[in-house]
């Protein structure tokens, strides 16, 4: 697999990070170790969790399977914090005692001494942003964490926070930016990633795929086995099923039969190649649907099926 820098840093990742969020619940241990051999054998290096996932478990079960299925030495291993969940009930909180305390939590989950991108999940207006981005200096100088970087930030925010680490030579400097980003949703587009080009920003889009709905799985209806029948997940869904998403799928088909591709291909290939991009991030709750992702790696999308992609997915 291809390999990027993260913008304007020095961190290299495969340019298809594999993400954990329902390891742990949707996913079994069994399910994830599939998952890792595949992604490790294509050539992946970047594992992204979040302390956050499925109460930790995501990360527990990445911790049991590193050194086994692959080498520590070999990925790309990403975290976040400042989002917790007690039951059902989501907590936010980046105050330096959170974060680092967060932070601490995740290594042990994980049995590493340090991550190599340690990202704050999410902004909040309860906490001083000095006080937030302290703690993301605090872990690079104590070698907890090698790079850092943000998630979920607006693009106001995140040139902010760009902004005030650079302000000082001694700072931590921020080298990613982690937002929703894929065909039905382009609204990045407008401040996020214009703000992150220009102050070096590497972008990991997730949901690439739309919640899953640009794999044409809900164009008849909704699958028994599928995140919008999950109580847990079906909200993460919804919005996608709306009119605009369904002529923005149709699209994606289209170009998939023209192509010989599947849609998953046209839809990851159309957010990978973004200017900006580093790597999405790709969650899957089997290794098959992951296997499928994998498959884009050698595809490019030609000039015109972009351009047509462009325009019936431009945000109103």
């Amino acid at each position: 697999m291809q390999q990027r820098y993260v913008g304007s840093s020095g961190l290299r990742v495969s340019r298809l990070g594999l993400g954990t969020m329902t390891w742990g619940k949707d996913t079994d241990e069994h399910e994830a170790r599939d998952q890792l051999i595949a992604f490790c054998e294509a050539g992946g290096t970047l594992i992204d969790t979040a302390a956050g996932y499925t109460d930790g478990r995501s990360e527990e079960q990445i911790g049991a399977l590193l050194g086994d299925v692959c080498s520590r030495d070999d990925v790309v291993l990403a975290t976040k914090a400042g989002i917790w969940r007690r039951g059902q009930e989501r907590q936010v909180d980046t105050s330096r005692r959170a974060l680092l305390g967060g932070l601490d939590t995740s290594l042990r989950r994980l049995g590493v001494d340090h991550v190599d991108l340690w990202q704050v999940h999410i902004w909040s207006d309860d906490v001083p942003l000095e006080e937030t981005l302290s703690a993301l200096d605090t872990a690079v100088a104590s070698g907890r964490a090698t790079y850092v970087g943000i998630s979920n930030y607006s693009g106001w925010q995140t040139a902010q926070a760009a902004t005030w680490q650079r302000a000082a030579g001694d700072r931590a400097t921020l080298v990613s930016t982690q937002v929703e980003y894929s065909l039905v949703n382009r609204d990045v587009e407008r401040e996020v990633v214009p703000a992150s080009n220009a102050l070096g920003l590497g972008l990991l889009p997730w949901s690439p795929l739309g919640r899953g709905v640009l794999t044409g799985k809900y164009r008849t209806g909704i699958p028994g086995d599928s995140r919008a029948a999950s109580p847990v997940f079906s909200s993460f869904v919804e919005r996608y099923l709306d009119e605009r998403s369904r002529g923005i799928v149709e699209a994606v088909i289209r170009a998939a039969e023209g192509l010989d591709w599947t849609p998953l291909e046209v839809a990851l290939a159309w957010v990978r190649d973004r200017p900006g991009v580093s790597a999405p991030i790709v969650g899957a709750r089997t290794a098959a649907h992951l296997k499928g992702a994998l498959g884009v790696e050698d595809k490019e999308l030609p000039p015109e099926i972009r351009e047509a992609l462009d325009d019936v997915s431009e945000p109103a």
